[in-house]
């Protein structure tokens, strides 16, 4: 089973669905990390022997966007200047949009924030020798060794024109979300993996979702030999107009290059329209077009006519949307076109709930 072939778009009739691919892929060893801001799949998550990773003003555990980690390193790019591309989206979801004069700025205060950890351009400052140990061989830096939001915060005070900035990250640093302020102290050895952002809210989910789909991109990129897949629940969150151009990028690179890590990825929404409404849906349209297999269950008239325009349905497979039922779907997979219906065992129906 290629399970690494498989990219999936899942839209509506949605949970069922997710849960019983996740239940049957745990059966077959593959790593999976779900993103999960409803808090749908705690009991699976629990049946399997999985790990949740809470991320809310009741949790203690933390996650620094920060860290630069290993296995982040991308191709024909150094450590450092692949963590600006992704802390220019991440403070692009906190401050809004920012112009490129704005961007320019702020990446130089990053460069700043690196700096005063001895952390540069230069690969060889991301690892240090361990005084502990016989051994020499330079290991690599750990979160504690990296800056955190207080640092920059503390740098963005220094000057008139970024305390417009500094202004912005209050909340993240002495307000409700202070749990961003901190080192990571989690690891993730667990082959089932639930990221449980459901604490932070309606307006902040987009924060620990981005977070942890990084940090879930880094430890994919680990071992090309093992088979694996991350789930984006409301992916619109990450690529629609509450985002950016820079984290939609980052998720379609994801979609984009996935499959050469071994991996699949799974995006998750429940309105057709919030995928397109950013960047004249260039991204929303860029996901769909790289999953080699779509689901579409039932959908209103609305959002048929705005799947047309970027599907090749039939006039017949748009009445067909229209009046599937429960557990029913149609699957494209590649030029084909499949009337679906989804079986699962007693027992997965349990497991599920």
């Amino acid at each position: 089973m290629q399970i690494c072939a498989y990219l999936e778009l899942v839209v509506l009739g949605k949970s069922f669905f997710v849960k019983l691919q996740a239940l049957r892929y745990r059966l077959l060893n593959v790593e999976q990390y779900i993103i999960d801001p409803d808090r749908e799949y705690t009991n699976l998550c629990e049946y399997v022997g999985g790990t949740i990773i809470k991320l809310g003003p009741s949790s203690d555990t933390y996650i620094n966007i920060f860290d630069i980690r290993e296995e982040s390193i991308e191709e024909q790019s150094g450590y450092l200047a692949t963590k600006l591309t992704k802390l220019i989206g991440f403070f692009n979801l906190v401050m809004g949009d920012l112009n490129e004069e704005e961007k320019a700025i702020l990446e130089e205060k990053l460069i700043e924030c690196y700096r005063e950890k001895q952390i540069t351009f230069d690969d060889k400052t991301l690892y240090k020798t361990d005084k502990n140990t016989i051994s020499i061989k330079p290991i690599f830096k750990e979160s504690k060794d990296m800056p955190i939001l207080e640092d920059l915060y503390n740098i963005l005070g220094k000057e008139e024109k970024t305390k417009k900035f500094q202004i912005k990250l209050i909340p993240f640093v002495k307000g409700s979300l202070k749990f961003f302020n901190h080192a990571t102290n989690i690891e993730i050895g667990n082959p089932f993996i639930v990221a449980d952002v459901y604490e932070l809210g309606e307006e902040n989910l987009k924060y620990g979702m981005y977070l942890f789909t990084e940090l879930f991109w880094d430890k994919i990129k680990i071992n090309r030999n093992i088979k694996k897949t991350i789930y984006l629940d409301e992916v619109w969150r990450l690529i629609g107009i509450t985002s950016n151009k820079e984290v939609a990028g980052f998720i379609y690179k994801i979609f984009k290059t996935i499959r050469k890590y071994g991996g699949s990825a799974v995006a998750i929404t429940q309105d057709i329209s919030d995928l397109f409404s950013l960047e004249q849906g260039t991204y929303g349209k860029s996901i769909l077009n790289n999953s080699s297999i779509k689901c579409f269950f039932s959908l209103e008239e609305e959002n048929i006519l705005l799947l047309e325009k970027y599907t090749n349905l039939s006039e017949k497979e748009k009445i067909e949307i229209k009046s599937l039922k429960r557990g029913e779907c149609l699957m494209f997979v590649g030029d084909d076109h499949i009337a679906t219906k989804i079986e699962s065992a007693d027992f997965e129906k349990e497991i599920i709930g």
